[in-house]
């Protein structure tokens, strides 16, 4: 076990090449960041499935095409949802004699999960380049190999585009005790906390500025409106993708009576598969040990699921469908999972019920996070949006890639704020806008005080 004068010296070392790397990399123009940024994302696009593959095998987690979906979405698929100019060159607002002009937050601290790992990298990394910071990213020791490896590949994909050295940095040796030391440095700008909610509440209470997200448990109401064929195959995707990592997968699919017949036909149509009977028992049993979802089980197939509980579960099958009776802490089908487990509950009171047993839910475990909705009638979707204690809520879309931004226009991220509801900063999609921060050059309001060619000055 390193001292802790080694663990010093090494925190030392990657602030000293972060701090100078940011120092530089703040000067750079739009078109030197366009280039370093576009590299990289190309580059982590063209790995996506190498990654994907290794991520898969080292942490035993997940769904190499999903992961390969989501390496791209983070990567090039990141970079199309944003105008890099924002985030460099200062805005002028004429009228009011406002100048706004971005700054650099400066050195990035990024703990990561091992459930989304290169993800997460390639999130971290393209997020920070764009803004101008130097960013030391922190994996999780389950997924340490693939991040580092990523992490090193891209770091010098950027240096080669002209990037500073030092910009894109890991630790190679992870431990919670080095990661505390970087979070609560003085020599750490911000924080960008993605990981469970110890890590989230350490950041948070660290004494640096930090950006976060929260856990989920997304409802998903589904109105007699709604197109039922459309939205059982688009539940199944979404309770589903990556095995049910993500944490906008879909938890509960609360189904209107009149259609809720309809709606199981659709779920199982699509790779849905009721446990029933016996078959039910035994797999709460394997799943849910004294209520707690088994760790054994995050991130597994159902096939994996059923050999272990020695329960013949369909080879086509993509979720466990358990309908449920009630919502509550002594229902474990009613709350986040992170496994292909759906929850199915049966709603006989309409609107009404559906938005209080979707309030349950999220009274459980996750506001701030998400929620999901079908319906075809506009009123129903304003009352449920209206009622619901989330940031963000997908329409007719899956859950999983409508609130990432891969099947709606928000912004894809690879964390989400959760707002006031959930203990974040933010209650956006995390991307680059929050990593830098900006002066606001303000002249006197007197019409006879002017700017000048202020544009002229800025370019010189």
């Amino acid at each position: 076990m390193p001292s802790e004068t080694s663990r010093q010296l090494k925190v030392d070392r990657l602030y000293d090449a972060a701090e100078a790397a940011a120092e530089h990399y703040a000067t750079y123009s739009l078109g030197q960041v366009e280039t370093i940024v576009h590299a990289v994302a190309k580059a982590a696009e063209k790995q996506a499935e190498f990654y994907a593959e290794w991520s898969v095998r080292e942490t035993g987690y997940g769904l190499v095409e999903a992961k390969t979906a989501k390496n791209i979405a983070t990567s090039t698929g990141l970079i199309s949802s944003y105008n890099i100019a924002d985030y460099v060159e200062p805005r002028i607002d004429h009228e009011k004699k406002i100048l706004m002009i971005p700054k650099p937050a400066g050195v990035v601290i990024a703990p990561m999960p091992c459930t989304n790992p290169i993800m997460t990298v390639n999130f971290k990394i393209i997020a920070n380049l764009i803004a101008r910071n130097a960013v030391i990213l922190c994996p999780h020791p389950a997924a340490r190999d693939v991040c580092v490896h990523a992490a090193d590949y891209l770091g010098d994909v950027a240096e080669k585009a002209g990037a500073p050295k030092g910009c894109v940095q890991i630790l190679d040796q992870p431990s919670i005790e080095v990661v505390n030391i970087l979070m609560q440095s003085p020599r750490t700008s911000l924080i960008m906390a993605t990981g469970g909610p110890d890590l989230v509440r350490a950041a948070y209470s660290s004494g640096n500025p930090a950006v976060g997200v929260g856990p989920a448990n997304v409802p998903c109401y589904v109105h007699k409106s709604a197109d039922v064929e459309k939205a059982g195959g688009a539940i199944v995707v979404g309770n589903s993708f990556d095995n049910s990592l993500p944490c906008t997968c879909e938890s509960v699919a609360l189904a209107d009576h009149a259609i809720s017949d309809q709606l199981k036909r659709s779920i199982s149509e699509n790779g849905g598969w009721f446990a029933e009977g016996s078959d039910n028992q035994t797999l709460r049993e394997f799943l849910f040990q004294d209520g707690i979802p088994n760790p054994a089980a995050l991130g597994k197939s159902p096939l994996w699921i059923g050999e272990q509980a020695g329960i013949a579960i369909p080879g086509e099958t993509k979720s466990i469908v358990f309908e449920i009776t009630k919502i509550g802490h002594d229902e474990p089908i009613s709350k986040e999972k992170m496994f292909p487990v759906l929850g199915f509950y049966k709603i006989e009171g309409g609107v009404d019920e559906g938005i209080s047993k979707a309030l349950e839910m999220l009274n459980l475990i996750g506001k701030g996070h998400s929620a999901v909705i079908h319906a075809e009638d506009p009123g129903v979707v304003a009352r449920y949006s209206m009622a619901m204690p989330v940031c963000r809520l997908a329409v007719n879309t899956p859950g999983m890639t409508g609130s990432a931004g891969m099947t709606t226009n928000l912004c894809p991220t690879g964390a989400v704020g959760t707002g006031f509801w959930g203990g974040s900063s933010t209650d956006q999609n995390i991307g680059p806008q929050h990593l830098i921060q900006y002066t606001a050059v303000a002249y006197d309001s007197d019409p006879s005080v002017k700017m000048g060619n202020i544009e002229e000055a800025l370019a010189r």
